[in-house]
């Protein structure tokens, strides 16, 4: 207990799955959290009771991560009432997809908005607090179909594929300023997001699972956790996967 305690987090996409489990255990080891929606009002009662329980702030922020102009408003209020940001959990993601041949521009706009563009929009804000501070750990969400691929999935997996990139690109670069930057790439989680490809492809796909069960969202959140704490100060550029040995 207590492995982020002093330390501010920032994750986005916060409502549901990953990302709620993630404020939760961050909550949990100490931080103060700040949490992303888009949805007005839809974090306060959740983040009302982590507060009241973990004894810290936690703190709802309502915003499109694709509005920049929002997010570097939202960024400025962690700057101005906590002076700091230790951690960025780059978490908010969509799932939308075709098979290819039927893949609309619409579709890969919207996809790499969120999934990619975002991510990049949101680093940049969050490292220019880090970088004055000379510390600080950006912590983005790949998946495994992002490293291996999927059949139907060409955008989605492409969209995963880059942040696995951008995360080895921007270590390279942030490293001289002590800002560390590493990705987690969940295979099947029990998500909102996995339900979304249907049961019949999920059973299809657990075959696969060589642990046999789907992974849940605390399974990713302690890998998260580990990579905001000082326990992983020597680790950076890492595509770490949570997938329960998932055997194409």
């Amino acid at each position: 207990m207590g492995l982020l305690e002093h330390k501010v987090c920032l994750v986005t996409g916060a409502g549901r799955g990953i990302g709620a489990e993630t404020v939760r255990k961050f909550a949990e080891e100490g931080a103060a959290v700040y949490g992303t929606a888009r949805t007005e009002g839809t974090l306060d009662a959740r983040f009302a009771e982590l507060a009241g329980q973990y004894h810290t702030p936690v703190v709802p922020l309502y915003f499109d991560v694709t509005d920049e102009a929002a997010a570097k408003r939202a960024v400025m209020q962690i700057r101005k009432e906590q002076g700091r940001l230790d951690v960025l959990v780059n978490n908010a993601g969509i799932m939308q997809d075709n098979v290819i041949g039927m893949i609309g521009y619409d579709l890969m706009r919207a996809v790499f908005d969120v999934n990619v563009f975002a991510v990049i929009s949101m680093t940049q804000l969050a490292v220019k607090l880090m970088g004055r501070q000379g510390s600080g750990s950006v912590i983005n969400l790949s998946s495994i179909v992002g490293l291996d691929g999927a059949a139907g999935q060409a955008v989605y997996s492409a969209s995963k594929g880059a942040v696995a990139a951008l995360t080895k690109a921007a270590s390279k670069e942030l490293s001289p300023k002590g800002i560390r930057v590493n990705a987690v790439a969940p295979g099947l989680i029990d998500t909102d997001l996995l339900r979304v490809i249907g049961e019949k492809r999920i059973e299809e796909n657990l075959s696969h699972v060589r642990m046999g069960r789907l992974g849940r969202p605390e399974d990713v959140a302690g890998v998260i956790t580990f990579l905001a704490s000082d326990m992983s100060g020597y680790v950076t550029g890492k595509i770490i996967g949570v997938d329960g040995d998932f055997q194409v």
